[in-house]
């Protein structure tokens, strides 16, 4: 059984890609989904990828919202993100990436934070950061929300400027998959996940990161050492990417119910129904 494995790929991928590189048996092959979560749920519904590592807030919208396509197997980064964009961007259009992209969610999140209303926020989807470093150039968009260290380079070289930054209110990074036993199996993805959290778990011990992690993102992502090593002083990966925390999934819930993501039903959400129980364990 050979797993596709969707991803971004940017830093926080780097375990995943050290493990590629290490699986000499082939039990899965990374699909690049350059466009972010939002090509990413698209992938797992449409059959092109069986799991996916993406943005939390857009897995967990997802399945609020009705998707039986897939469920949440594993935990991938517990620290937030950062996401880059502020101030006077009230009734401005905002780019994003996709529709129900961490893009968007966080731009809610932002204006819930300014205490802006969220009903009359306005988008242009621009798929990718190419096309939304062209659209705050060109005037069509005002600003975007990226991920800080992928998007620092750019500003490094002064095609955009950062103007404030919204870290996420919950781990940033989750594990979802197909929920059709053919495409992804649970013992395929326990073995997948047990594999996993090896990598991650050598990836973030203090031994790694003083040089071989620094080495290894310098190599495949180009960015410049002092860039990496702010990074690795900001991000934390679990000790077991099997395990989901309850109070995530409630938490997060709470606030895209606040930024009209999800509407919450009657008696409110069952947090049961969001995890593959064969799979994954739920925590508080």
């Amino acid at each position: 059984m050979v797993l596709r494995v969707g991803y971004v790929r940017e830093h926080f991928s780097s375990p995943l890609l050290q493990f590629a590189e290490e699986d000499q048996r082939k039990t899965f092959t990374l699909v690049e989904c350059p466009s972010g979560t939002g090509q990413l749920i698209g992938r797992l519904t449409d059959n092109q990828i069986d799991v996916a590592i993406a943005l939390t807030d857009p897995l967990i919208a997802g399945i609020a919202n009705g998707s039986s396509a897939y469920k949440l197997v594993g935990s991938y980064v517990e620290t937030p993100l950062n996401w880059a964009s502020i101030a006077d961007l009230k009734d401005s259009t905002i780019g994003i990436s996709r529709l129900g992209s961490g893009s968007q969610t966080m731009a809610y999140v932002m204006a819930l934070q300014q205490k802006w209303p969220t009903d009359n926020l306005k988008f242009k989807i621009n798929n990718d950061i190419r096309g939304l470093i062209d659209s705050v150039n060109d005037g069509s968009t005002s600003a975007f929300m990226w991920e800080w260290f992928t998007t620092k380079p750019y500003q490094d070289s002064g095609e955009v400027k950062f103007i404030g930054s919204v870290p996420t209110p919950w781990p940033s990074w989750m594990i979802a998959a197909s929920t059709d036993p053919e495409r992804a199996p649970s013992k395929a993805l326990s073995a997948f996940l047990s594999k996993l959290t090896t990598h991650v778990r050598a990836f973030d011990s203090p031994e790694k990161r003083v040089k071989d992690d620094v080495e290894f993102i310098k190599d495949k992502f180009g960015y410049p050492e002092e860039d990496v090593v702010a990074w690795l002083k900001t991000v934390k990966y679990p000790e077991n990417t099997a395990k989901i925390s309850r109070k995530v999934l409630a938490d997060t819930l709470g606030v895209l119910q606040q930024a009209g993501f999800v509407t919450t039903p009657d008696g409110g959400f069952n947090l049961e129904t969001f995890v593959n129980p064969e799979v994954a364990v739920q925590e508080d």
